[in-house]
């Protein structure tokens, strides 16, 4: 059986005056669920040096919470956009666009970008963001400062997309479980991944999975059980989901669509022996 892959992104607006107050949020020392529900109007954030843009801020370093990365949604209305988006100079970055069609131009070269695009911009490369549509145009927005390693050069921009990265199978998983790997995973070039994971219907984690990786997880399309911890949480298209280094965590899919997620997590350097 073939499937389509979509693409969940918020549209804002504010819930109705009849709808209850708790949704689905989770917030705890080990993992965090912002439902798409509370991805309102109210909780958007105005970006310095760019443009007819907001965005929602899902994870960012602080005591508690995510320590490696930074992770937005960032929606561009037409004519907006930024020719100098980041304020970090030593910031690596990736961008997956969820809707919409806008132009990323990496140094002398300019690429059209639709959803399912995706983009790696390596630490002090310069690059510059432009909807010239008459629709809004959102993506995911992953940030992280980049880690040098002794004899190992940067890495290298590029731009590809979801349709041109095949899903590799999971080992003895007859296809149900499988990951689109945007970078060789044995470059260690590069200090975090980002990748899909899909998940067929009837697809599992069967075991719950305990390593140094933190995570941020945005739920692209369809539904699944996640484990978290000791909670087993459902989760849907539109939701985000930290969970901390050592958190464990399985899932399965639900419903009779892929389940697909972009996941980050931080790779290829030796563990810091202090805090900070």
């Amino acid at each position: 059986m073939s499937y389509e892959y979509t693409y969940c992104a918020p549209t804002g607006g504010l819930p109705d005056q009849n709808n209850h107050a708790r949704e689905r949020a989770v917030f705890t020392d080990a993992y965090a669920v912002i439902p798409h529900g509370v991805m309102s109007d109210i909780v958007v954030s105005y970006l310095p040096g760019w443009d007819k843009t907001r965005a929602w801020t899902l994870a960012r370093p602080m005591t508690g919470f995510a320590e490696t990365f930074a992770q937005l949604i960032v929606e561009v209305s037409p004519g907006g956009g930024s020719t100098d988006p980041e304020p970090d100079p030593m910031a690596e970055c990736v961008l997956f666009v969820l809707a919409g069609h806008m132009r990323i131009t990496i140094g002398a070269r300019a690429y059209q970008l639709e959803p399912g695009s995706y983009v790696f911009i390596a630490p002090g490369d310069t690059y510059t963001v432009q909807n010239d549509n008459d629709t809004p145009a959102t993506f995911v927005w992953i940030r992280k400062r980049y880690e040098p390693a002794p004899g190992i050069d940067a890495p290298e921009s590029f731009v590809t997309a979801d349709m041109e990265k095949p899903p590799i199978e999971m080992p003895n998983t007859s296809g149900y479980w499988s990951t689109s790997r945007f970078v060789d995973p044995h470059d260690l070039r590069y200090d975090f991944h980002v990748n899909i994971v899909t998940f067929l219907p009837g697809g599992t984690i069967p075991f719950a999975e305990t390593h140094v990786m933190e995570h941020g997880l945005y739920v692209l399309q369809g539904r699944g059980v996640y484990l978290l911890n000791q909670d087993w949480v459902e989760v849907s298209e539109g939701d985000f989901l930290w969970l901390r280094a050592f958190c464990p965590q399985a899932c399965y899919a639900a419903g009779r669509r892929p389940f697909r997620y972009l996941l980050y997590k931080d790779v290829n350097r030796h563990p810091k022996l202090e805090l900070g």
